[in-house]
């Protein structure tokens, strides 16, 4: 079975209808002062090469979601550039490698995580950071969680945040409904986040888009950044 061009043709159409009754879906815009934040974009979570999944879970590393996060890279590579060009934060939260002593129930859950090399950590070139970003290692699943995120963005001025990463249903998620609680405008790059299974990573922004977040292309986004280069370019 294929999966849909659209994530949002996987979604029935009764559940739409229920989500849009309950007053659910409505956008909430862009702020300001956005950040792009990137979740997780390690070769542990797309390998070495595109590949599909299964492939790249036995040629690389069982935690690898394969050519989904290939593709997600190569559509996030512009908007990347566009949040440079346009001077705003750029920020990497990230998993650094764990150990025993701090497995916790992330190595009872998914012991698979404790067994990813030194190699599989670090960030993948096509999107790796530049010296003037911001590096937010994490233990858990929010970007937010245990982390000093929340006061580099309020110290930095931020009021929205440009959501890529993985995985859709996992970190990037978790990391969304933070960013909701904490009043950010958020949006989440439909075409720059991945899952390691389609109908995951579907449910997910489908749920995310009624209840914490606007849904977006990343070409959406980069239309809003090139908008604050060229307000920035005529104030100046």
């Amino acid at each position: 079975m294929t999966s849909p061009a659209d994530w949002r043709d996987a979604i029935p159409a009764a559940d739409w209808e229920l989500y849009e009754r309950a007053g659910f879906g409505r956008p909430s815009g862009f702020g300001k002062s956005p950040a792009l934040l990137q979740i997780d974009i390690q070769y542990r979570t797309v390998g070495h090469r595109p590949l599909p999944v299964r492939e790249s879970m036995e040629e690389d590393y069982t935690t690898s979601c394969g050519e989904a996060g290939w593709n997600a890279i190569a559509n996030l590579q512009p908007v990347q550039a566009a949040a440079r060009a346009a001077g705003i934060p750029v920020v990497h939260a990230y998993v650094a490698p764990k150990s025993a002593i701090d497995a916790g129930r992330t190595g009872t859950k998914i012991p698979s995580l404790m067994d990813v090399p030194e190699r599989g950590y670090e960030f993948v070139e096509e999107v790796a950071p530049q010296p003037e970003d911001l590096l937010i290692p994490k233990r858990h699943p929010s970007a937010f969680f245990g982390t000093p995120l929340a006061s580099y963005l309020i110290d930095l001025g931020v009021d929205t945040l440009l959501i890529a990463g993985c995985t859709t249903s996992g970190c990037a998620r978790a990391s969304t409904v933070d960013a909701f609680a904490y009043n950010f405008h958020t949006a989440v790059l439909e075409d720059c986040v991945y899952d390691r299974a389609w109908l995951t990573h579907a449910v997910n922004l489908f749920d995310l888009a009624g209840k914490y977040a606007d849904v977006i292309p990343g070409e959406e986004a980069r239309s809003y950044l090139a908008g604050l280069g060229a307000t920035g370019a005529e104030g100046a």
